[in-house]
């Protein structure tokens, strides 16, 4: 523990022995002058700080210098009723400040309480309560103003965390100052109390205890009386003002001080009018113009002065901005800060901005937020911030989605229209022909006024923003692999660090580095099998690995030890799985071709043979789909990647899997064989 640690704790313990254990007068003196010093001390502070958070032990430091000062209190009280003596400090109190007079001193004693409890407390209590309410009623909107700059590609996801993190912790501390400012006001009334215990007990034990006369008594229990309490108040006062800035200070540029002076002082012409009024206040009324002519004069003088500055010539702020501009983009940092490529972006022309736009409507932003949960839960994998800008080289009503800066859609929209789609073929609903962006289905952009009958003819019908947040979902997922990287992958395996620490540690860095569990990853991301179920993942890898570092390989013993998962994504809400499966002489003629190497096994197969295998399976698909059937092609797990390799390219959507990627308790229906 650390001196200062230490220090704390130790005050704190010394505050408690206080309310117990008497102290010398010596002691006394001593540590009420450390208590205005940490009053003022923090009055100094809260005046300094630019924002609430700054300072944002405030409200437990508040409770301890509250129960300091009425330790302080309890112990004078002690000396005085005891002693009829509570140091050298209380006794200079009592006689300079307040001039020897008693009745002065009470006087100033009670104006001091009425400031603190009436004034400066009550105030600072309601400005409390009002900050605490109001910034617990703007935290959802805050927190959604964070997802949507986040969405928007305007921050990072390091900078929305520490934006959440600080709404947040504006709200606990709003709402603990709302508690603290209670103490204030406790303390004020026990001060009051405290004054009256001192002084009408004090004379009773001088009297009766002390055999003092009455006069004497009540005049020096009355003197130590009101030291005692000015010089508690006095602190209290400051800790109360000290409340009150903290609680109505806004973020700002620059420190309490500085805001004074540049916002009071920033207006000479004010400065005119203040001067001439209080010059005619002493040349039509009897105050002496000695005192008023001085102070106009100063603030006249003050207002010429500040009048005087030079105000920047815009044409020469415009070349010396252009002229930093300029030996900006001279700078390598700058230079390197344009190569930076946005893992995902989503351009649209100006006649989209709608979409867009909250206040006209647009809700694209919060449909974002929805299609990367959706993803997360589906592939298993954290999509970027996708960063939505307008471009004004797209047509108006064009949008446009790029992966890492390459183009891979793009599409068109009528805002005040509906994307209409049919899927028995009919043509009878009057609209503008188009294709659905999404699958290629032939549709049309119909009105308002056709909507209803368009759904009573079977039609499908989307709003633009519908039409979008598919397009973009579709274009995501399509492309999966291609947005998980090393550093993607190294997030995911710290990630199941946290929870299974002892298989990260046998499975990375040996035997498989970061990057071969990202090409894994890739793999299977890129046929569409979702990796959210990283431990059987990385428990399949741990345990095959020793035997082999060949990245296909260990990838179709993961998708075997997947099988209950991609059973269950290919028979949802079938009774048997249909299927389409290879006939012995394919899978005969694809291992006979597959060649062994060092760097691994690949397919050499006939160009002929391959086109053969192609169209055998564009036949039997297109039969398959007449029947309105989705087809999956199943084969014998030697070949299962070999033969994913010839129908990646034309037949993308169409899995490929293998016997050992079924589940035994699932019923297949054979609807067609690929043979050549």
């Amino acid at each position: 523990m650390q001196f200062k640690d230490i220090g704390v704790l130790a005050s704190v313990i010394m505050i408690v022995a206080m309310l117990v254990i008497p102290l010398p007068t010596w002691l006394l003196s001593f540590l009420i002058i450390i208590n205005i010093t940490l009053a003022l001390m923090v009055l100094l502070t809260s005046m300094n700080m630019q924002e609430a958070l700054q300072f944002s032990i405030f409200p437990s430091l508040l409770l301890l210098l509250t129960l300091f000062r009425l330790g302080l209190n309890v112990s004078t009280t002690r000396a005085i009723l005891s002693n009829g003596d509570a140091g050298g400090v209380v006794d200079t109190f009592g006689t300079f400040v307040t001039g020897g007079n008693v009745v002065v001193g009470l006087v100033v004693f009670v104006i001091l309480i009425i400031i603190q409890f009436i004034v400066i407390t009550k105030g600072s209590e309601r400005v409390s309560e009002v900050a605490a309410r109001f910034t617990l009623d703007a935290m959802p909107g805050k927190q959604m103003s964070i997802d949507a700059d986040l969405n928007a590609g305007m921050i990072s996801e390091t900078e929305a965390r520490m934006r959440r993190e600080k709404v947040s912790n504006e709200a606990d501390f709003y709402g603990a100052m709302d508690g603290a400012t209670k103490f204030v006001k406790g303390d004020a009334i026990a001060g009051i109390i405290i004054v009256i215990i001192n002084l009408l007990v004090g004379m009773i034990i001088g009297v009766v205890q002390m055999g003092l006369p009455f006069a004497e008594a009540a005049t020096r229990f009355s003197q130590l009386t009101v030291g005692d309490g000015i010089v508690s108040q006095i602190p209290a006062l400051l800790i109360s003002t000290a409340t009150g800035i903290v609680v109505t200070r806004a973020a700002s540029e620059g420190n309490l001080g500085s805001d004074i002076t540049k916002q009071l002082l920033g207006q000479p012409k004010l400065l005119y009018v203040a001067a001439a009024t209080v010059f005619l206040l002493g040349l039509f009324t009897p105050i002496n113009d000695v005192l008023t002519i001085p102070v106009a004069a100063a603030m006249a003088i003050g207002a010429f002065i500040m009048s005087r500055k030079p105000e920047e010539d815009p044409e020469e702020l415009f070349e010396m901005e252009e002229e930093v501009e300029t030996e900006g983009m001279k700078s390598p940092e700058n230079v390197v800060n344009l190569l930076n490529v946005d893992p995902i972006e989503f351009e649209f022309g100006y006649g989209l901005i709608p979409l867009v736009d909250a206040q006209q409507g647009g809700d694209l932003l919060d449909r974002v937020v929805m299609i990367r949960r959706q993803l997360a839960l589906e592939l298993g994998l954290v999509i970027p911030v996708v960063r939505i800008r307008d471009n004004i080289q797209l047509q108006p009503n064009e949008y446009r989605i790029k992966i890492k800066g390459n183009e891979l859609a793009r599409g068109e929209l009528l805002l005040d229209h509906y994307l209409a789609m049919s899927p028995g073929g009919d043509d009878s609903i009057i609209g503008i022909d188009t294709i659905e962006p999404s699958f290629g289905l032939p549709a049309k952009w119909i009105t308002e006024d056709v909507k209803e009958d368009a759904e009573i003819m079977g039609y499908t019908v989307v709003d633009p923003p519908s039409v979008v947040s598919t397009h973009l979902t579709e274009v995501i997922r399509a492309n999966a692999a291609d947005l998980i990287g090393r550093q993607e992958t190294k997030q995911l395996v710290d990630h199941v660090r946290e929870t299974y620490p002892i298989l990260v540690d046998e499975l990375t860095p040996t035997p498989l580095s970061i990057g071969e569990i990202q090409k894994v990853l890739a793999k299977l991301l890129n046929e569409n099998v979702s990796i959210r179920n990283l431990p059987i993942i990385f428990e399949t890898l741990a345990d095959y690995s020793k035997y082999t570092s060949d990245v296909d390989l260990l990838t179709e013993y993961v998708r075997q030890s997947l099988a209950r998962q991609i059973t269950s994504q290919y028979s949802t809400g079938v009774d048997a799985l249909k299927v389409l499966t290879v006939s012995g002489k394919i899978e005969k003629l694809i291992a006979d071709n597959i060649q062994q190497t060092e760097q691994g096994n690949y397919l050499s197969i006939d160009p002929s043979n391959s086109q053969e295998i192609l169209e055998s399976i564009a036949r039997e698909v297109e039969r398959v789909a007449l029947l309105d059937q989705s087809p999956v092609i199943l084969c014998s797990p030697a070949i299962r990647m070999y033969l994913r390799q010839i129908t990646e390219r034309y037949f993308p959507q169409i899995p490929v899997l293998s016997y050992n990627e079924l589940e035994a308790s699932i019923e297949v229906q054979s609807v067609g064989v690929v043979d050549i």
